[in-house]
């Protein structure tokens, strides 16, 4: 399906239609310096309202979404997203709070927030918690900046050194790194869990703290988590939680228990927000008492009946965030785990990790499982059977034909650790009929790679937009529509046609 473009819909003379208003409430031109003023007016289409309205939607509909089908995306927790915690959201007495209210007008705000904090610690098992950081990586760079205010702190200047294993998440490392800190990779065993020996060989007096996620990001339990974080504080570091993985373990047990210092929790993916489409997210912060004192100002909290944000904390690595976060995102976590309870999120995670492991025992008979254990919440098939039988088959053709069965195709090619991965995760939200409808789709793409295999080659073939050069895009990215549009011939006739207000010979809409 291809949708014209609002150039190539543009009539002469067609407007949308707007109520007057006051003369000069809009007029803006008061505030811009007169040599940044535009000499020419703007090359818009011109369209009515309708014609918008449906040109928008039209695009909305070639989308993939969670609220239109199944998203198997590993390791992001693409689930559906209750529309009860958009609700509370968008509810205007939070929406329409100025941020800047003094805290005894903002009493309502202040309690829900302060309540999440306090579900969050329960969660995880932490002792104070920031709502300030806007995401996931955030987070992490909030995290690593308190393990170097506490090292700082403790005048411990040698501790430079944090180890990663090499199935943790990419922005790991480059949280680390913008911290000043140097990234020593710890490779994982056979089993895809981290090597104890390995370990060991890098710990030293120079070592500020380790980061992983557990389960790991191959969807593999760490059965030797307490002996990792052991020995590293042993040597005097700091254990960092990613916490992007949580959707596997809330409720069954409690991450500080495993021996971390420091974690966040992806409250847009693992609380009602998946969060395709790059945002809005929302990172949380927690610490033991270790780290407590470091914390981002201000804090929510509790005195005297009232809530308000206290800034005495003079240890603190400062702000991290405008105001109090994505405060939306928040609000909508909150009612999350209201609507679920304690009990209800340790069956989410139950349900979460029955699904991937049901997937993982119907596939395995037609694709290669790169760690056949049992996993958690997700799980990884790789290509490699099919690849052997046409070598023009790989992970990213498997992928591009499944789009074709309308399905959203999982994370491919990572963790780079595991050649042509596609990772698997069907999070708790979907039922056996879809999960044995996607089975019957991927089966069904494993014999077209036997008796037709240029079908999955060329594919995907329903989608709006077919085959791509990947190459060509990622290295000559077009980014300029107009530019493009107007050195085709026939487009250059259309754009003359309604070019009238763009050469200024009459009013543009």
């Amino acid at each position: 399906m291809s949708i014209p473009t609002l150039f190539e819909e543009s009539v002469s003379g067609r407007q949308g239609v707007t109520l007057p208003s006051p003369e000069g409430v809009w007029d803006l031109s008061q505030y811009v310096p007169k040599s940044m003023q535009r000499k020419t007016a703007a090359r818009l289409p011109e369209l009515s309202q309708l014609e918008i309205m449906r040109h928008f939607v039209k695009l909305s509909q070639l989308n993939h979404a969670i609220d239109t089908g199944f998203y198997p995306l590993g390791s992001c927790t693409m689930k559906y997203n209750p529309k009860i915690c958009d609700w509370v959201g968008q509810l205007t007495g939070f929406t329409q709070l100025h941020p800047e209210t003094p805290d005894a007008f903002s009493q309502g705000t202040l309690a829900l927030l302060y309540r999440l904090q306090q579900y969050l610690k329960d969660i995880t098992g932490f002792d104070a918690v920031t709502l300030q950081p806007a995401a996931g990586a955030h987070g992490e760079l909030v995290g690593m900046m308190m393990v170097k205010a506490y090292h700082l702190k403790n005048n411990d200047l040698a501790r430079n050194e944090v180890l990663i294993p090499d199935s943790a998440h990419g922005t790991n490392p480059a949280s680390a790194a913008m911290c000043g800190f140097k990234i020593i990779e710890i490779p994982s065993g056979k089993d895809g869990l981290v090597d104890l020996e390995v370990l060991k060989k890098y710990l030293s007096s120079k070592t500020a703290g380790i980061m992983l996620t557990n389960p790991n990001t191959l969807g593999l339990f760490e059965k030797d988590i307490l002996e990792i974080t052991r020995l590293v504080h042993e040597v005097g570091g700091l254990c960092y939680y990613d916490g992007a993985n949580l959707n596997a373990i809330m409720g069954i047990t409690q991450i500080a228990t495993m021996g971390f210092d420091v974690m966040h929790i992806n409250t847009h993916k693992t609380f009602a927000t998946p969060h395709g489409g790059g945002g809005p997210g929302s990172g949380p912060v927690l610490v033991n008492r270790k780290l407590e004192p470091f914390l981002p100002v201000p804090i929510i909290e509790s005195q005297d009946n009232q809530y308000c944000l206290t800034w005495d904390r003079p240890d603190t690595i400062g702000k991290v965030k405008l105001f109090q976060g994505n405060v939306e995102i928040l609000l909508r976590a909150y009612a999350y785990i209201e609507c679920f309870g304690l009990e209800g999120l340790k069956e989410v995670s139950e349900t979460a990790v029955m699904n991937a492991n049901y997937l993982k025992e119907s596939l395995k008979l037609y694709y290669h499982v790169a760690f056949p254990q049992t996993c958690m919440h997700e799980f990884i098939l790789t290509s490699q059977n099919q690849h052997a039988r046409n070598d023009q088959i790989n992970t990213m053709t498997l992928a591009k034909r499944l789009m074709d069965y309308g399905f959203h195709p999982p994370t491919v090619y990572f963790p780079l650790i595991v050649p042509e991965a596609m990772m698997i995760e069907p999070t708790e939200t979907e039922s056996k009929q879809t999960l044995d409808t996607f089975v019957e789709a991927m089966k069904q793409i494993d014999a077209e790679t036997q008796t037709q295999p240029e079908t999955v080659i060329q594919a995907p073939h329903t989608t709006p937009v077919k085959r791509v050069d990947e190459v060509l895009a990622a290295r000559s990215p077009d980014l300029n529509f107009y530019k493009t549009f107007a050195a085709n011939k026939e487009a250059t006739e259309n754009i003359s046609r309604t070019n009238a207000c763009f050469e200024g010979s009459r009013p543009c809409p």
